[in-house]
């Protein structure tokens, strides 16, 4: 009888630990990647009107250091006022991918609106994306594209 008692007690402690990880943000570690590309980068592939529109943005981000998921450069720039557009550029082929949005909108005290690791396929975007909503976005970036992990808006 003693024991019926016992399990929902010592039961709860592994449904909170499953409850709280289940709310988790992702983190960066969790999409960690091994490969470290050194080689010379390749020149851009701007096989798009939407990417020819930036050619000289995403020219001279193609020369720069692979910065995100081993083998990327992660480019973003002004698309006026508090607003950021980018990109993803592949070191290696020299294939862009444009980010599926812009994010503007960001609160004062948050330092990099688009954080990022060379180490990690995980991205996190603060603000709103398309001028729509507010929050944190986790997404992971994965067969050439953007893949929404979790969202965490705030409430208005």
């Amino acid at each position: 009888m003693k024991s019926l008692f016992l399990l929902p007690v010592l039961l709860l402690p592994c449904v909170l630990m499953s409850a709280q990880t289940a709310d988790a943000a992702p983190k960066f570690e969790d999409y960690r990647v091994t490969e470290q590309y050194s080689g010379k980068n390749a020149q851009p592939v701007l096989d798009t009107k939407d990417k020819r529109e930036f050619h000289t943005r995403l020219r001279e981000a193609a020369r720069d250091k692979v910065n995100f998921a081993g083998h990327y450069v992660f480019t973003a720039w002004g698309c006026g006022g508090g607003c950021l557009v980018g990109a993803v550029i592949d070191a290696r082929t020299g294939q862009v991918y444009l980010l599926p949005f812009t994010i503007c909108c960001w609160p004062v005290e948050v330092e990099k609106p688009i954080d990022y690791r060379v180490d990690s396929r995980l991205v996190v975007f603060t603000g709103s994306r398309n001028e729509q909503g507010q929050g944190v976005y986790y997404y992971k970036f994965e067969g050439n594209r953007f893949t929404l992990l979790k969202a965490v808006e705030k409430k208005q």
